[in-house]
């Protein structure tokens, strides 16, 4: 297939599943329903008076954006859990693991609020898809904390691989905000 028809419809060159995710994307990218709430939101956040802990937020001593760094936390402990969920005696670190992705997830977030409250209207609507599933995924680890803490070690796994594949959808959104649509230069 010629490159410039993958840059046109970047879904063309893929397989079924991709093209239908790339599809939703777009979809996504496109649907207006929201846009006033994201505009005041996105205004909201802007005029928040954090002084000088914006610029932290955002990355500029990095270079880049914090929120990549500060996901790697909660990501780590919620993977590295679901191994520990599936050897003997695993069960009570992946608890430990449950609990620190859990706290590390509220600065993963502050930042990347920040973030998104500068991004274009269709970028933001895909990071607002993105953070309806974090809050998916700290809903899930959470019911997963709470049944583990309550003896109920099977309910606890089974909530933590549903936060898990909420976690996948998410960092699938998440890309797609950061680094835009197969084709097409990161940003657009």
């Amino acid at each position: 297939m010629p490159v410039d028809t993958v840059r046109s419809d970047p879904a063309r060159a893929l397989d079924p599943v991709s093209g239908a995710w790339l599809k939703t994307l777009a979809a996504i990218e496109r649907t207006s329903g929201a846009d006033r709430a994201v505009r005041s939101l996105q205004q909201g956040i802007r005029t928040l008076p954090l002084g000088g802990v914006r610029e932290v937020l955002r990355g500029r001593q990095l270079g880049h954006p914090l929120h990549p760094v500060l996901v790697q936390l909660p990501v780590g402990c919620w993977l590295s859990a679901a191994v520990l969920d599936s050897v003997p005696g695993g069960q009570p670190a992946a608890a430990v693991l449950t609990t620190v992705g859990l706290a590390g997830a509220g600065p993963a977030a502050v930042a990347g609020w920040v973030d998104w409250a500068e991004l274009p209207l269709p970028r933001a609507r895909v990071g607002l898809a993105h953070a309806v599933a974090n809050a998916a995924v700290i809903a899930c680890y959470t019911v997963s904390l709470a049944a583990r803490m309550r003896g109920h070690t099977l309910k606890g796994r089974g909530w933590s691989l549903a936060g898990l594949a909420a976690l996948a959808v998410s960092g699938a959104l998440g890309g797609h905000v950061a680094h835009g649509r197969i084709g097409e230069p990161s940003g657009t």
